[in-house]
């Protein structure tokens, strides 16, 4: 944990110094100046689908950007136990972009115009069940890609701030894999749960079953022995 928050105490100080060295950019194909994108926008939740329902969400990220989607479903309730979901992501202009059909996916994409992108999840394959779906999606920038508008800095100034984005893009990175781990474990544990307490109840069930099988059994014998009125044995 002590290191968790001393990786984050670097991010943010090496935020602050890219910050300061940040200039201003230019749109493509407009005359007016905008601030630079952040460097990443990323998110991490879990949402609920209903049964043979669909849950849709919008991003919004710059041209050249590079844009991650990823899912994996945690849990099922209800009826159905279908695990496959229906995953599509579509451009600022409606067109479709990829789909993914899985239990866990990934979408990864150049983003090409600047506008809201919009994810859909849909719940189809499962009509009488609900659905929990991890989400991890953003979009992050690569700032050597980008048209910048740049004054002319001391040498060394440059080195420390082409270092510092490839660390920060570097970080970023390992913390979406390890985002990834944390979601696929959490659905690991979500699925033996599932199975223990399927057993325990499924142990017991057997358990009562032979249990009123020997008292059937046993009372079966007893009638076989029983005496009739004229004190005869039926065998």
């Amino acid at each position: 944990m002590l290191a968790l928050f001393q990786m984050v105490g670097l991010l943010g100080l090496l935020q602050g110094v890219q910050l300061a060295h940040r200039q201003e950019w230019k749109q493509p194909g407009g005359s007016h100046e905008q601030p630079l994108p952040p460097m990443r926008d990323r998110y991490d939740f879990a949402i609920v689908i209903p049964a043979g329902g669909i849950e849709c969400l919008w991003q919004f990220a710059h041209r050249n950007g590079s844009f991650f989607f990823s899912y994996q479903v945690q849990r099922t309730s209800g009826l159905g136990h279908d695990r496959h979901i229906l995953a599509t992501v579509n451009d600022p202009n409606g067109l479709h972009l990829d789909t993914s059909q899985d239990v866990r996916g990934q979408i990864n994409f150049l983003t090409r115009e600047t506008g809201f992108y919009q994810l859909c999840l849909s719940n189809r394959y499962n009509h009488f069940g609900t659905v929990q779906v991890y989400l991890n999606f953003g979009v992050f920038y690569d700032l050597e890609t980008t048209e910048l508008k740049r004054t002319e800095l001391n040498g060394t100034l440059e080195a420390i701030e082409k270092s510092t984005t490839k660390l920060i893009i570097d970080v970023f990175h390992m913390w979406r894999y390890f985002n990834f781990a944390r979601m696929r474990s959490r659905t690991d544990f979500n699925l033996l749960q599932s199975n223990c307490t399927y057993m325990n109840w499924w142990s017991a069930a057997q358990s009562v079953a032979i249990v009123l099988s020997g008292i059937l059994q046993l009372h079966f014998l007893k009638s076989l022995f029983a005496r009739q009125p004229n004190n005869k044995p039926k065998c």
